[in-house]
C-alpha cells in the first residue's frame, strides 16, 4: 500500500529525522566521536525504518521532495556569499593540487572498476557504473550514463545498477568523512588556526562586528538569496556555454560570489556572514534529511555481489588517497584533515554530503575557512565538468563501441 506524504508533512519528517539524528548522536558516543553528520544519522535510520515497513508490512510511504531542488539553491547560493575571492587568491596554488588529485580520483575510479568488472566477468561498462559515473557524479549522472549504456550496448539494467551504486556512495559519503578527518586530527594532534580578519572577505562581518539576528538582518539576507536564485535560474535557461553544461546550482554559486566581492569591495553593503551561514545550514540539513529518509535502501539489497565488490573496494580507494594523497600534499595540517573529509563526501556521494561532513568536523573543532572555499569549488563545478571529459576518455578506448 502506497501513501502519499504532502509537501508540508514531508517538511515535518525532515525537521523530525534532524531532530532524531541529534539524539541518537547525544546518546550513541561512536557516533559523536567520529563525527557523523546529523542528518545522515537520522536520514539513514529513517530509511532503514520506511525499509522495514515496505518488506514487511507493505507500507510505502511516498513524499512530496519537490523542495529539494529550492533548497539545493539557496545552499549553494549561500556557499557563494561565503566566497571570499581573496582567500582564493591565496589559496590558488591549493586549488590546484587539489583539483591535481581529484582528476587522478577520477582515473583510478574508473580504471578500477573497469579492471574489476572484467575480472568479475562483468560487461566493462559496469565498472565505470561502479565508477566516476555514480560515485562522483551522483544519481543524475549515473542515470544519463545508465541510460546510455543501456541504449547503445543493451546492457540490461544499466540505469537500476546505476541509480543503486549512487545511493551506496551517498550512504558511504556521508558515513566515512568523518572517521578519516577525525584519525587524522588526532593521529597529527591537528588544531585549527586562529581565524584573524585577514580570513574575512569584502562584504562580511567578523563575528565582533556582526548584527544580532533581527527581521532587519535576515530581510536583507533573504534578498541577496532570492537574487542569486532569480539570477542563476535565468542563467541557467537562457545561457548555453558551447560543450560545457552547467547546473542550475553552479550559476546560484557564481552569482553569490559575484555579489560578495563587488558589493563589498567599495564598502557599499556588507553581508551578513553568521546570518547567511544559518540560512545555509538549516537548507543543507533539510536536504540531506529529505534526500537520506527517502532513501530507497532495498535497492542496495538487490545488488549483485560483484557489484557490491566494486564499491566496496571504491569506497576504500578514496578513503586512502584522502589519507595517503590528499592529506598530504594539502599541507598536513587541520585544513588539509577537513578538506580529506570533503573528499569522501563529494568524491563517493555528492557535494551536500562533502559540506555536511565539514560542518561536523568544523563544529566540534573548529573553523577551516580554506577547505569551506576550495572544496565546493571543486566539487560543485569543476568535477562535473572533469568527470565528463574523463568518462568520454575512457568511453573512446576500442572495446566499448562508442
Amino acid at each position: 500500500m502506497q501513501v502519499d506524504i504532502p509537501l508540508a508533512l514531508t517538511t515535518v519528517a525532515a525537521i523530525l529525522v534532524l531532530l532524531a539524528g541529534r539524539a541518537l548522536i547525544n546518546r550513541i558516543g561512536v557516533l559523536q566521536t567520529y563525527s557523523i553528520p546529523e542528518p545522515v544519522v537520522g536520514g539513514l535510520a529513517a530509511a532503514l525504518l520506511l525499509t522495514l515497513a515496505r518488506v514487511g508490512g507493505d507500507l510505502e510511504l511516498q513524499f512530496d521532495t519537490r523542495a529539494q531542488a529550492p533548497l539545493l539553491l539557496v545552499f549553494f547560493s549561500t556557499i557563494g556569499l561565503g566566497a571570499d575571492l581573496r582567500m582564493l587568491a591565496r589559496g590558488g596554488r591549493k586549488l590546484v593540487i587539489l583539483f591535481a588529485v581529484v582528476v587522478l580520483a577520477l582515473l583510478l575510479q574508473n580504471g578500477l572498476g573497469i579492471a574489476l568488472a572484467s575480472m568479475l566477468d562483468l560487461h566493462p561498462l559496469m565498472g565505470i557504473l561502479g565508477g566516476s559515473a555514480t560515485l562522483s557524479g551522483g544519481h543524475g549522472t549515473g542515470a544519463a550514463y545508465g541510460q546510455l549504456f543501456g541504449e547503445v550496448n543493451n546492457l540490461q539494467g544499466a540505469v537500476e545498477v546505476a541509480m543503486a551504486c549512487a545511493t551506496f556512495g551517498l550512504v558511504l559519503g556521508g558515513v566515512l568523512g568523518g572517521p578519516v578527518a577525525q584519525w587524522l586530527i588526532h593521529r597529527h594532534g591537528l588544531k585549527p588556526l586562529a581565524v584573524t580578519a585577514q580570513d574575512v572577505g569584502p562584504g562580511s562581518l567578523t563575528t565582533d562586528e556582526r548584527r544580532p539576528l533581527s527581521p532587519e538582518s535576515l530581510m536583507e539576507s533573504v534578498l541577496l538569496l532570492m537574487v542569486c536564485l532569480g539570477l542563476g535560474t535565468l542563467l541557467a535557461e537562457h545561457v548555453v556555454v558551447p560543450g560545457i553544461h552547467l547546473p542550475t546550482f553552479v550559476w546560484c554559486l557564481l552569482i553569490g560570489i559575484l555579489l560578495r566581492n563587488t558589493l563589498g569591495l567599495r564598502g557599499f553593503y556588507q553581508v551578513d556572514g553568521p546570518t547567511v551561514e544559518l540560512i545555509g545550514t538549516v537548507c543543507l540539513s533539510l536536504f540531506l534529511a529529505m534526500a537520506l529518509m527517502t532513501l530507497r535502501l532495498w535497492e542496495l539489497v538487490s545488488l549483485a555481489l560483484p557489484i557490491l565488490i566494486i564499491l566496496t573496494l571504491q569506497a576504500l580507494l578514496v578513503v586512502s588517497l584522502a589519507i595517503t594523497l590528499t592529506f598530504r600534499v594539502m599541507g598536513r595540517d587541520y585544513d588539509a584533515a577537513v578538506i580529506a573529509a570533503g573528499q569522501c563526501g563529494f568524491q563517493l556521494g555528492a557535494t551536500p554530503t562533502a559540506i555536511a561532513n565539514m560542518q561536523a568536523i568544523t563544529s566540534r573543532y573548529g573553523p577551516s575557512p580554506l577547505a569551506f572555499l576550495l572544496v565546493p569549488v571543486i566539487g560543485a563545478f569543476l568535477i562535473d565538468i572533469t568527470n565528463a571529459v574523463v568518462i568520454q576518455g575512457f568511453l573512446a578506448l576500442p572495446w566499448f563501441g562508442f
